[in-house]
């Protein structure tokens, strides 16, 4: 098990319980022995139920007709050109019928932001009150209501598990 399993599985319950069950979700260290020193989770949401829909399925206009993905990595801040920082980063993007994204986009959340806080945040992305940025704009989002929510309770713990995984796994 990973330090951030027991976070991202808070999480998973909360959406699941606001009625935004993820399609699919997956935690990993695998980039960490390489270039890139992080640990990240992937959430992928299907808002209008159409992820698993072939493209000529999927009626013309559908909002977010390949699905959404919410995005955490918890970040050594030893990557080869130094950024970005140390610690964690929620951020969102928007699947394509590919399969790939868009640069994603910040999630206006802390960055061990409560699972309510992501409930909210994911629904603002879903009914576009927080559009996705520009990668030429830093992947800032369009959004003006500052940072959603609060902190996990457990933040603390969280946080140190991910600091004694960099000692040893990263």
């Amino acid at each position: 098990m990973l330090p951030h399993d027991p976070y991202i599985t808070a999480v998973i319950d909360a959406l699941t319980a606001a009625e935004l069950k993820p399609a699919e979700w997956w935690s990993s260290d695998g980039e960490t022995k390489g270039v890139y020193c992080y640990l990240t989770a992937v959430i992928t949401l299907d808002p209008s139920s159409t992820h698993d829909l072939d493209a000529e399925e999927i009626p013309s206009g559908t909002p977010w007709p390949h699905g959404l993905l919410l995005i955490w990595e918890w970040h050594t801040g030893r990557e080869e050109n130094g950024d970005p920082e140390r610690g964690p980063v929620w951020q969102f993007a928007e699947l394509k019928r590919d399969g790939s994204t868009e640069y994603p986009t910040s999630l206006p959340v802390y960055g061990y932001a409560s699972p309510a806080a992501i409930v909210e945040a994911a629904r603002k992305v879903i009914d576009r009150s927080i559009g996705a940025g520009h990668f030429h704009n830093f992947g800032e989002p369009k959004w003006s209501g500052g940072v959603i929510g609060d902190s996990w309770e457990r933040a603390d713990e969280l946080e140190a598990a991910c600091a004694a995984w960099e000692t040893t796994g990263a």
